[in-house]
């Protein structure tokens, strides 16, 4: 490949010079913020060697080139701009700028979120290989595979431990990654987690018993009556109080003399910050908190099969816009409390989406004369079935319309199939087919033949949709 002169050409099909005002890359796509962005020659971009897809979201228009080739292009097509010294950061910055509130306020979820997710992602599927050894009648009859083999107890009992560590300390996390976005220090924001769930404070599990029999311990100060309770596995009141700890913290620092900055201001930010999230915070968002998974658990419990289709019809259309990842706060809250929600309802809908993202693309991908297009759709429909879904919906589905309408239709029926059986996880994942580790063991039956019904409709919906399609793709009808 000629990166060079790939990197001419993108440059004039975006407009030109003048036209970037920043420029960054990820692992697959380059990510630009352009001065105007009707400027852009989609169809001389797709034309482009190289080019796996292309859309605009979140202030960004964003290309998609693959691992390794993006590097080239980006060093490339930096030299051209002098554009070389952004980070992606950078450029979400640039593009914030052109957001309205409520995209403001998902990227802030997300740029908190996000960094955590590794972690998450680790103690959910440590907790899905202890959810194996432990279910009854999974692999024999009447027995887990614990009661099976009595030795492997040992092991079981510590990858439970390492399981459940992530999510009791939680807010150690979140306040670290949220202290960042907030522009405050993350070593105070991690220090507030750490007091939120400190060993002397009653558990926040244990927080409803406590109330009804009337147990809670509190503290009494000048004439205030604060429960010494713990926020392990919370999520709202960690983001709530280290928003005001970062506010505090920049407010003293410019209050307070420098040759003290050190010692007063994160003394006076912990103190302060500490007292009101006990105090007043706490108590308000961990109740906002439990109002907030028990209405959706609610909805999903009553509206049943119904809440499920329309949940998995629209669960794309979030993944455009970015606000899925605002449901990272939710199922972590519901896994958190598993016990009373008994998993996560919204991991499985994920995965009935993503299925059918990836079956679409295969579909077309099979149909296709097209070889740029089915060395494009083929790839990309087999990373969606594995819960990455970017290649496929932006490079191949949205770019043809109908195959992310069948994708819609398909992640709608099996999602109301799911939702009838109450299908949910138990621990976070990928959402696709290694998805099924995560599904409490009694469900993953359902969770499979969701999955079949999602990729099964989709396909088939794709296939005659296509044979009422008149474009110069190169899809062939009669091949379906």
């Amino acid at each position: 490949m000629n990166y060079p002169v790939i990197a001419e050409e993108l440059l004039d099909s975006l407009g030109g010079k003048g036209n970037l005002q920043a420029l960054a890359h990820c692992a697959t796509r380059l990510r630009l913020v352009l001065v105007d962005e009707s400027r852009v020659k989609e169809a001389q971009v797709s034309n482009i060697e190289g080019v796996k897809g292309q859309f605009s979201v979140g202030g960004q228009y964003q290309i998609i080139f693959g691992s390794g080739t993006v590097n080239q292009v980006y060093h490339e097509l930096a030299k051209l701009t002098g554009l070389n010294d952004m980070s992606t950061n950078d450029v979400a910055s640039a593009g914030a700028s052109k957001q309205n509130v409520l995209q403001r306020l998902v990227k802030g979820l997300s740029d908190i979120f996000v960094p955590i997710i590794p972690a998450i992602v680790a103690g959910g599927l440590m907790m899905g290989i202890y959810n194996v050894l432990t279910a009854n009648g999974l692999f024999f009859d009447g027995k887990s595979v614990i009661d099976a083999n009595p030795g492997l107890a040992g092991l079981a009992s510590m990858i439970n431990t390492f399981a459940s560590a992530p999510f009791v300390f939680l807010p150690v996390l979140l306040g670290f990654s949220a202290a960042k976005k907030f522009g405050g220090n993350a070593f105070l924001g991690a220090a507030l987690g750490m007091v939120m769930v400190h060993p002397d404070l009653l558990s926040g599990w244990g927080f409803a018993s406590a109330s009804v029999s009337g147990t809670v311990p509190t503290w009494h100060i000048f004439g205030f009556e604060i429960q010494k309770v713990g926020y392990q596995g919370s999520v709202l009141p960690v983001l709530v109080s280290t928003f005001i700890l970062a506010k505090l913290e920049l407010g003293l620092r410019k209050i307070i003399p420098s040759v003290l900055d050190n010692l007063l201001t994160p003394l006076l930010a912990i103190l302060i910050a500490g007292f009101i999230t006990f105090a007043f915070v706490g108590p308000v968002t961990r109740d906002v908190g439990f109002m907030l998974g028990d209405g959706l658990n609610w909805l999903y419990d009553s509206a049943g099969a119904l809440g499920g289709a329309v949940f998995g019809l629209i669960y794309a259309p979030f993944v455009i816009t970015g606000m899925h990842h605002s449901f990272i706060a939710i199922e972590t809250q519901l896994l958190a409390n598993i016990a009373v929600t008994g998993g996560s309802f919204i991991f499985p809908i994920a995965a009935m989406s993503n299925i059918a993202q990836g079956s679409a693309s295969l579909a077309v991908g099979v149909m296709t004369r097209d070889s740029k297009l089915k060395s494009i759709a083929i790839p990309s429909g087999v990373t969606g079935l594995l819960g990455i879904t970017e290649p496929a919906m932006f490079g191949v589905n949205l770019k043809l319309r109908y195959p992310f309408i069948a994708a819609m239709i398909g992640a709608a029926a099996s999602s109301a199939f799911v939702t009838f059986f109450q299908v949910k996880a138990q621990a976070l994942g990928a959402a696709g087919i290694p998805g099924i580790i995560s599904i409490s063991p009694e469900k993953i039956g359902y969770f499979v033949a969701g999955m079949a019904i999602s990729f099964l409709v989709t396909f088939t919906l794709t296939c005659v949709m296509a044979k009422t399609q008149r474009t110069t793709s190169g899809l062939s009808a009669q091949r379906c």
